[in-house]
């Protein structure tokens, strides 16, 4: 059996713990990532979801466990998906040549019973806008930096001056 860790807001950690992680209104299942030795991969998405968080911007990691032969959705966040088994989704992201940007979705709810522990973790893990952006010119369109994202005036200056 595969363990998983979702993140999610710090304020949810108390009804994750009663009621276990339900699917959000407008997605497709959990998301969560295989438990690595490669902590930065496990939780590569921190930073990304913090970008976007609404609310507590101190996210937990919830691990979880579901069974090998349960049917999951994996892939790249920007490519189609493929059915596999948990883990199958597992190896596949272990032993894959870049595993930035992969992610496992749990097309069902997961039980309480489900859930081995709820941590903290640093909040300063994990990429920004997309794997491999460290190091580029930010795009400050308003498709790529929403007003009201951190630094967005100054960062869409630079764009527009094309600097």
């Amino acid at each position: 059996m595969p363990m998983l860790v979702h993140l999610t807001n710090e304020d949810e950690t108390g009804s994750i713990r009663r009621s276990g992680i339900r699917i959000g209104k407008f997605r497709d299942g959990v998301y969560a990532m295989p438990v690595l030795e490669n902590f930065v991969v496990s939780n590569q998405w921190l930073r990304e979801l913090k970008r976007g968080a609404t609310g507590s911007r101190t996210l937990s990691a919830v691990h979880f466990r579901i069974p090998d032969t349960e049917i999951v959705l994996m892939g790249h966040y920007s490519q189609e998906h493929v059915e596999v088994t948990a883990a199958e989704a597992a190896g596949a992201i272990m032993h894959a040549e870049d595993p930035l940007g992969m992610e496992i979705i749990i097309p069902r709810p997961i039980s309480p019973k489900e859930i081995h522990k709820i941590r903290g973790v640093p909040q300063v893990v994990g990429w920004r806008y997309f794997p491999g952006a460290n190091g580029r010119k930010v795009c400050g369109c308003p498709a790529c930096l929403p007003p009201g994202t951190y630094k967005s005036r100054v960062l869409r200056q630079r764009y527009d001056n094309g600097a």
